[in-house]
């Protein structure tokens, strides 16, 4: 396999992947061809490398940025913005696990806090209440997995995970 075939290979499943995250499509192609590209790219170059509309690309990229995995640089003496994505992988994971538990796990944890207060009684009530009881201690306990694993270096992280 040549470069370019490889490079369009692994920009389609990172694409593809970025649904896992919680991302769209477009928005983890760019994240690939930041995070395999040499240089910091421009909003032109992500638009002809990707064949992306202009407001697709700046929409996307300034997603990223607010996700923390891609950065803006600029240069003296140009205009342009200048794009570029963290390499280490290990940082980009605890970024990604920073993030989705922020939108995702730490709003369902709050959400079934209140409807622990439910009033009432009866068996709809106490089903409920124990539903929503063990789906709050689940989600608390990834939540602190998430926590340690956000705030852990890779070593002792991976030491951990062996373990199990």
């Amino acid at each position: 396999m040549d470069y370019l075939d490889a490079k369009h290979k692994f920009i389609q499943a990172w694409g593809t992947l970025g649904s896992n995250w919680g991302i769209n499509k477009a928005m983890a192609q760019i994240h690939a061809l930041l995070i395999i590209s040499p240089e910091p790219l421009t909003a032109d170059d992500i638009m002809d490398e990707l064949q992306m509309s202009r407001g697709n690309v700046n929409m996307n990229v300034r997603a990223l940025m607010d996700w923390g995995i891609v950065t803006k640089e600029n240069r003296v003496g140009d205009r342009k913005d200048y794009f570029i994505a963290d390499k280490d992988v290990w940082e980009l994971a605890r970024q990604v696990s920073r993030e989705r538990r922020k939108r995702e796990i730490e709003p369902i944890i709050k959400v079934l806090s209140q409807v622990q207060a439910v009033e009432g009684s009866g068996k709809k009530v106490d089903e409920f209440k124990a539903v929503t009881g063990e789906l709050k201690d689940f989600s608390e306990k990834v939540d602190g997995v998430l926590d340690k694993f956000v705030k852990s270096d890779q070593n002792w992280f991976l030491k951990l995970l062996m373990k199990l």
